[in-house]
């Protein structure tokens, strides 16, 4: 059996994206943070350069999305990103829960070490 995930991105949510691109490479990369935010965990997006060896590949329209194989466990299969106008961050959200009301994004491109280090990319 062959375990794709999904994330259904609103015409919204993909324009917004793209922008953060700012018409560079980079791949959308789905993050669960659990490192010293005082709680369970929060979704976030990064923009990597490339994919690390253990990411996978995220169905996402035209979009490069990923995310690590190991932490694939904190998401459900099939995904919706939205955003709305007037707010700077995303709603990331299942059928049977809501992951985040404000997903940030978070452009470690120009990082040397893209590897997600806890709090040092995250409070900006």
């Amino acid at each position: 059996m062959i375990d794709v995930m999904i994330i259904q991105v609103s015409p919204l949510a993909e324009s917004r994206l793209r922008a953060k691109l700012e018409d560079r490479p980079g791949t959308f990369k789905l993050f669960y943070d659990t490192d010293g935010c005082g709680c369970d965990g929060i979704a976030v997006l990064l923009i990597v350069n490339e994919p690390d060896d253990d990411d996978i590949h995220i169905e996402a329209g035209k979009l490069p999305f990923i995310i690590n194989k190991q932490q694939k466990i904190y998401f459900e299969s099939c995904l919706r990103l939205q955003s709305e106008d007037s707010f700077p961050s995303f709603r990331l959200s299942s059928d049977s829960m809501i992951y985040g009301n404000h997903v940030k994004v978070h452009d470690l491109r120009d990082i040397a070490d893209t590897s997600p280090q806890p709090l040092s990319w995250f409070v900006r």
